[in-house]
């Protein structure tokens, strides 16, 4: 089928990349020329693994291919998908200001049928905004169908989830754009669920906020597993062998962030208000990430008594493995917190790097892990990518001043590190 994407962030370039492997032919459309530009010469705007090698295979098959013109990507395609921001307003809120700019786009633009797809995260009842903004918009005044299709990707493992996806939401108003939805899902080999736009839309808000919940519950065991004497990641393994809770997700740790589980959650609870619901349970979830990270910075203090001089490595700056995003990290937000108290920081990131110069600065930036602890007092973890399970420990050890190491991830055996002679503080261990 002929698809556009319009927006070309993590769920725009992903979804349009793996829409053209499955053989859809894909035009994606982003209002930065910049990143056209980028694109369009080969480069990539961001890091997700396998999706740089897709990108050029589907474009040098003629299936993939990039511009800045909405209109150009409504003329030529049959279905068009929203993929574009909904940022938080500082009352938790989300901000469609970008979701209904592109509906007037459309509709502009559009001259026969077409089927318009909101994949962005959006409040329940946007469709409707939608479907009355291209029909105030649209002078040509032909037929068209607005449907829903969240997204449920998670970065780092966006092309897996894409291509192997475990369900397919979509929400309509009608029947009629039911049989082409599933056509474009068919190579997928996906159960495609077929709702209302309504429960569609909440569907999305729903899920990320349960796991958010999930992982504050976790957080909230640790508390609990330290004041013990227990392990908390032997109790996530007791719990999630029950097939009614599951294992993933309950991993304790810096609590989450991101840009999809914070504003989800505010969002969801602001909806909810908006409703006459007071999700306090939700409430009470980001009071618990709050607090994990304010536990972990008091860790730290209480371990080492002033940090005002100290020198404290960093491993990890993206808010989690396998992706260079860095917009509301926890290893970010420790890093303020460690730079507030007036510790200097020596920190690494095999991806995230370059992407959190502009918002952390004053820190000394290094290229190999091996390399952080150099000088330091202390070594901290703040994401789990894989490849910091490699460190080389014993020249840790030894570039250190103090073998102190903060695991905010526990990605180490509490035993074999205190065997190494490091001082080693994790989480609910």
């Amino acid at each position: 089928m002929k698809l556009t994407i319009i927006g070309t962030g993590y769920v725009g370039l992903v979804t349009g990349t793996c829409f053209a492997e499955v053989g859809h032919q894909v035009v994606c459309v982003d209002r930065d020329q910049q990143k056209v530009d980028l694109l369009l010469a080969g480069g990539m705007p961001i890091y997700e693994p396998g999706l740089d090698e897709m990108v050029a295979r589907n474009v040098a098959a003629g299936r993939l291919s990039f511009t800045s013109s909405t209109r150009e990507g409504v003329e030529k395609s049959d279905v068009i998908f929203i993929a574009v921001p909904t940022p938080p307003l500082p009352d938790g809120s989300v901000d469609l200001s970008f979701i209904e700019l592109v509906a007037r786009e459309i509709a502009g633009a559009m001259t026969s049928y077409k089927i318009i797809v909101d994949k962005s995260t959006v409040p329940v009842n946007t469709g409707e905004r939608v479907a009355e903004t291209i029909k105030r918009y649209c002078k040509a005044k032909v037929e068209f169908d607005v449907a829903s299709n969240p997204e449920f990707l998670r970065e780092g493992f966006a092309v897996e989830d894409l291509m192997r996806p475990d369900r397919v939401v979509v929400g309509v108003r009608s029947p009629r754009p039911v049989a082409a939805m599933k056509e474009i899902y068919a190579p997928f080999n996906a159960p495609i669920i077929v709702t209302d736009i309504n429960s569609a839309e909440l569907i999305k808000h729903a899920a990320n906020s349960f796991l958010a919940l999930k992982i504050s519950y976790i957080n909230a065991i640790s508390i609990l597993c330290e004041a013990t004497g227990a392990n908390v990641q032997e109790v996530a393994n007791g719990m999630g062998m029950d097939i009614r809770i599951g294992r993933r997700f309950l991993d304790a740790s810096l609590g989450f962030g991101g840009s999809c589980f914070p504003k989800d959650l505010s969002a969801f609870i602001k909806i909810s208000e908006q409703l006459g619901y007071d999700f306090r349970l939700l409430k009470e979830v980001q009071t618990i990430n709050a607090n994990q990270m304010d536990r972990f910075v008091k860790k730290i203090n209480d371990t080492m008594w002033v940090l005002k001089g100290k020198r404290i490595g960093v491993l990890g700056l993206a808010f989690k493995q396998n992706t260079d995003d860095v917009r509301m990290s926890p290893a970010i937000d420790l890093c303020h917190r460690l730079l507030h108290e007036g510790a200097i920081l020596r920190v690494h990131d095999p991806k995230a790097m370059e992407k959190a110069k502009p918002i952390l600065q004053g820190v000394t930036y290094v290229d190999d892990m091996n390399d952080v602890a150099e000088g330091c007092d202390a070594l901290v973890i703040a994401t789990e990518w894989p490849q910091f399970k490699q460190l080389d420990l014993e020249k840790t050890r030894k570039c250190l001043t103090h073998p102190i190491l903060f695991d905010g991830r526990n990605l180490f055996d509490v035993k074999e590190m205190e065997e190494l002679g490091f001082i080693y503080k994790s989480i609910g261990r």
